[in-house]
């Protein structure tokens, strides 16, 4: 798809040399016609000077060494010509193999342009598409009808946006990362845009490199996040045993304050301090069950299920729910079972938490649909809603301990269940916008490929 425009030098050049070709032949049949004149006119004047007198022999002897110096003159006319021919026919043949040569050197830049994983856009100086290769296009999802169209006619206006800063800051290479999407999967692209020039150094456009870092992006941000767990994780299970204790003894001495209360008429505002005091231990009681809960690491209970199963149990499960909110439900499965290797009481958790989400994210209707399917040593679990979607700004967090947008709750559902994923050696992923939200869960189908991971 990497395109080269041709100048047409290349059709003058070569009419010029079948030109000059045609002009050597028809020089050389001249030439010849002109010899063969000449020899008919020296054999005339040989006739009549042998018929001449005595005393006019002198000039028509002359007239017959003027004839052999015209006739010479030819040969070396036909020799030039020959030569001329020669040379034309040596140029036409250099410039063939000059041709053949750049056709190989563009063919093999194309090759190159076309197998590389970075794509590659070519501008001339006002924005306009010169060329684009093979993986630019699909990054992009671009064809030829872009080519001499402005970058805006690509869809893509982050890609203008850094074309015209190039632009301001002439001279200067502008790097920056921006998300795309194509064809509605979010894209996290790193573009380069520098100068093009010609042989001379003269700017003539600008070269625009796209390198894709989502699946980078993606094990980054799932590094980051490991490490907060294990640092919260730790300091989970240090506030879960510095507090307990002193926890305790405070339940003990609300309970033991109360007692003592019960022989006496305390007064209305004691009572409600010490509901106050016992609902808030209460809290803090559920806060650190909940710690205790995201540190542990316990022994998966693993077998073979049917995650079709699971999915209609779930189903069934928040129906009266859903039907309450004017949600519809959709499980779609394969004819054939899909099993997995997964702790059930676990997975089945993770299952219900997203489920009720997606219903959160649709309190006024709308539909939630849940799939499972086979994806090589993999299976695979999507639930999808039709609800607002989750904002942009957010979809970096959502998955971190502690964050919420809700009015209740600790923050703690997603960041759980993604730790469950990830002891089952599998992924958590999303991808929302605002016709609903998609989560997909992947886990291994056999024991062993657990036990090698």
């Amino acid at each position: 798809m990497f395109q080269t425009h041709s100048t047409g030098n290349d059709k003058l050049y070569r009419r010029a040399v079948i030109g000059l070709s045609l002009f050597s032949c028809a020089a050389l049949l001249v030439t010849v016609w002109m010899m063969v004149d000449f020899l008919r006119e020296q054999a005339i004047v040989e006739g009549l000077i042998r018929r001449l007198p005595a005393d006019a022999k002198s000039t028509g002897e002359f007239l017959a060494g003027e004839l052999r110096w015209q006739f010479r003159l030819t040969i070396l006319v036909i020799l030039n010509v020959m030569v001329t021919a020669i040379a034309i026919i040596l140029l036409g043949r250099a410039y063939g193999a000059s041709q053949t040569s750049l056709r190989d050197v563009k063919a093999l830049a194309c090759d190159v342009l076309s197998s590389m994983e970075q794509g590659v856009i070519t501008t001339d100086l006002h924005g306009q598409v010169t060329s684009i290769n093979r993986r630019g296009a699909e990054l992009l999802g671009a064809d030829l009808s872009i080519l001499e169209q402005p970058l805006e006619a690509l869809g893509h206006p982050a890609l203008a946006a850094i074309h015209q800063q190039w632009l301001e800051g002439r001279g200067q290479t502008v790097v920056r990362e921006t998300l795309i999407h194509n064809r509605g999967t979010p894209l996290t692209l790193r573009v380069t845009c520098q100068a093009l020039s010609d042989p001379d150094g003269n700017e003539v456009g600008s070269v625009i490199g796209l390198l894709d870092i989502t699946v980078r992006k993606l094990i980054e941000d799932r590094m980051r996040r490991m490490e907060r767990y294990m640092g919260l994780g730790s300091l989970a299970g240090g506030l879960q045993h510095e507090i307990k204790n002193p926890l305790t003894a405070l339940s003990l001495h609300v309970q033991l304050l109360e007692e003592q209360l019960a022989g006496m008429t305390p007064d209305e505002e004691v009572r409600r301090m010490l509901a106050v005091i016992r609902t808030e231990v209460a809290r803090i009681g559920g806060v650190l069950e909940a710690f205790r809960d995201f540190a542990s690491i316990d022994k998966l209970e693993l077998q073979q299920v049917d995650l079709c199963e699971l999915i209609w149990r779930q189903i069934d499960l928040v129906r009266p729910q859903a039907a309450r909110q004017g949600v519809t439900l959709r499980g779609r499965c394969p004819a054939d079972p899909v099993f997995a290797t997964i702790d059930c009481g676990r997975f089945e958790q993770v299952l219900l938490n997203l489920m009720l989400n997606a219903l959160e994210a649709m309190p006024n209707g709308g539909e939630l649909s849940i799939s499972a399917a086979l994806d090589g040593p993999m299976a695979r679990v999507e639930i999808s809603d039709t609800g607002g979607g989750i904002p942009e700004n957010l979809q970096d967090k959502i998955l971190d301990p502690y964050f919420t947008t809700k009015s209740h709750g600790t923050g703690l559902g997603l960041a759980f269940c993604e730790k469950i994923i990830r002891q089952h050696d599998g992924a958590l992923d999303f991808h929302s916008s605002p016709a609903g939200t998609t989560f997909s869960l992947t886990v291994p189908r056999m024991v062993a490929q657990l036990q090698e991971a």
